[in-house]
């Protein structure tokens, strides 16, 4: 921070603090403070935010470790909300949760220093900006003034911020600019003369507007089979993937980041361990991107903040995280947000609650956990942007409940805010059945509206879908008997119920991350598999029913091993050979038809 600038923060004393307790602190003689201004504390310049005021005290939370902070310490204000800045050199980049460089803090040591206040976006690099608007023209918030060739393949569009607008006086030429640069000048008769850089700020507790919300209708392809064709999520829509530990939900968020067909990945690691963040900073550089070729991180931002920071540090990386990715909605593209895991934010909120001694509610959880989540996950959202073009905004939050218990406050609480519930069980992964998403506690709401979408692959995909879940179901409820009566005890046609179900599970809804064919499965194989998996159980059950085979016959054909074999053995662009083994299906029913005939 410029000598200036301290200067000037030190001579806007606005408090003293009277009481401090962790990352709250009470402040006393409070004069020209707002609620959720920004606020710097004592000399080592701690930063701050307001969040309650009350005659002439204040409560603020600090979002640094407070150690060595003492009652009497001056607190100075700066006049501005938490906020986020937005513009080119967000992509490839690494923050903490209030938006701190972290691969430029690393200069200073492993730890974050205390008061360390780097700028978020690189002052001195310089950019190629092509002007895209002429003078005279008339804008208002949200319209695009220039591009920006961020990456290979995001061009990166320079926003008028929203709450600005007026007639173009100035509009820089075709050049190399630095983002501090003023490449716009408006001028509007009530705003006054307005200079534009190439990036702006947003208070992260607000949300960013837009002219009209869609309801999601257009799949977000993830090419995971048990997501993509049996609990499907919409572009802009939100979903949870509750889960206790080693039952994959970062392995399953990479999968995500990697395939899903969404143009920016904004992941945030909020208050996960420490060994969980670096294996994310580790293994998010090396991810190729598979429609280029190139560096994921190219089109990814991440927000880094593990258990040993600050909680209140922890809270607000949610909310840095969903405004960069409401940023580049606005921009008309599509955005994946990865939140890693919501449980400890609000466990974050939980011991905040505790320390301003608020009247807690169920197992400790603030009354507003409810109300918070609710906030966060509307937020996303498929929109028509203020400069009237289609975007984007998808919500996929982990959830880590203690001992994989979804009956506690933040599970309950996030699926009623949710339309996708992906449950991912202990037992399944420690069969190694991964993705460990179990179908019988798992749903989606967004089957019906992407249907249309998934009827371009094929008119019949309800159809399939359904039969399948069926089959799962009825498995389910066998099972159960089994436990009773022994599998012995079953009639043949329920036996083979049981066989088709493990061709599905196993052959189907198991997808291995590191296998280079099964790793990603386009729609077209997708449906092509499980409508082979059904056509094996329509011909097999004739051969029970009408032929008397019994099922310990059928289990040994040697078409199934070729059907189990067909995702990893089966490339993505090759799904003729699906057609191959349906004929080799129907030669070895049609065999054994002749031999009990």
């Amino acid at each position: 921070m410029s000598e200036v600038i301290v200067s000037k923060i030190l001579e806007n004393v606005v408090g003293v603090i009277e009481e401090i307790n962790g990352p709250i602190a009470i402040v006393k003689d409070v004069r020209n403070l707002k609620m959720m201004e920004v606020v710097k504390v004592s000399k080592e310049l701690l930063i701050g935010e307001v969040i309650s005021l009350s005659g002439d005290k204040a409560i603020v939370q600090i979002y640094e470790n407070t150690s060595g902070v003492k009652p009497g310490d001056f607190v100075y204000g700066t006049g501005e909300p938490l906020s986020v800045e937005l513009g080119p050199g967000l992509l490839s980049k690494i923050y903490d949760g209030i938006q701190r460089p972290l691969d430029e803090i690393y200069e200073y040591g492993i730890f974050i220093p205390r008061g360390v206040d780097l700028p978020s976006l690189n002052r001195e690099r310089k950019w190629s900006f092509k002007p895209c608007v002429s003078e005279g023209d008339i804008l208002r918030g949200g319209a695009i003034i220039g591009e920006v060739p961020e990456t290979s393949r995001i061009v990166h569009r320079i926003i008028v911020p929203p709450d600005k607008a007026g007639k173009v006086v100035f509009i820089a030429k075709e050049g190399e600019y630095r983002v501090d640069d003023i490449v716009c000048v408006l001028d509007d008769p009530v705003l006054g003369r307005q200079e534009l850089k190439m990036y702006h700020k947003w208070p992260v507790k607000v949300a960013r507007p837009f002219n009209s919300k869609y309801i999601p209708s257009e799949a977000m392809f993830t090419g995971q089979r048990v997501i993509d064709f049996l609990f499907p999520i919409a572009r802009g829509g939100t979903a949870s993937i509750p889960g206790g530990f080693g039952t994959g939900k970062t392995v399953t968020q990479h999968q995500l980041a990697r395939w899903s067909d969404a143009d920016i990945i904004i992941y945030v690691g909020c208050g996960e361990r420490g060994n969980e963040i670096t294996e994310v900073l580790e293994d998010f550089p090396k991810l190729v991107d598979p429609k280029t070729g190139k560096p994921l991180m190219e089109r990814t931002v991440i927000i880094a903040n593990t258990s040993n920071m600050p909680v209140t540090a922890r809270e607000a990386s949610i909310y840095t995280g969903i405004t960069i990715g409401e940023y580049f909605r606005d921009m008309g593209y599509n955005v994946a947000l990865m939140a890693d895991s919501t449980s400890r934010w609000a466990e974050a909120l939980r011991e905040l609650s505790g320390r301003l001694e608020e009247m807690p509610a169920e197992e400790g959880f603030p009354a507003y956990l409810g109300s918070r989540l609710a906030a966060f996950y509307e937020r996303a959202g498929f929109v028509e942007t203020l400069n009237n073009l289609k975007g984007s905004l998808t919500i996929i939050g982990a959830v880590s409940p203690a001992g994989g218990d979804f009956s506690e406050p933040v599970t309950q609480n996030t699926k009623r805010f949710t339309k996708c519930f992906w449950a991912l069980d202990k037992s399944l992964a420690s069969q190694r059945h991964f993705p460990s998403i179990n179908w019988m506690q798992s749903y989606s709401f967004y089957v019906d509206t992407v249907a249309e979408w998934w009827s371009k692959v094929d008119p019949d995909y309800k159809n399939v879908r359904q039969r399948i879940m069926d089959i799962l179901i009825r498995e389910d409820r066998l099972q159960k008997i089994v436990k009773i009566v022994g599998l012995d005890a079953l009639p043949q046609s329920e036996r083979l119920i049981l066989e088709i179900a493990r061709v599905i599970k196993v052959g189907f809804l198991q997808q291995v991350a590191y296998d280079k064919i099964d790793s990603y499965c386009s729609p077209q194989k997708q449906i092509k598999m499980a409508k082979l998996i059904l056509t094996l159980y329509d011909l097999t059950h004739e051969l029970v029913v009408n032929y008397k085979v019994p099922v310990s016959e059928i289990q040994n054909m040697k078409v199934i091993s070729e059907i189990m074999r067909m995702k990893i053995e089966v490339p993505n662009d090759q799904i003729e050979i699906i057609d191959e083994i349906e004929k080799n299906l129907v030669r070895e029913v049609e065999s054994m038809k002749e031999k009990y005939s």
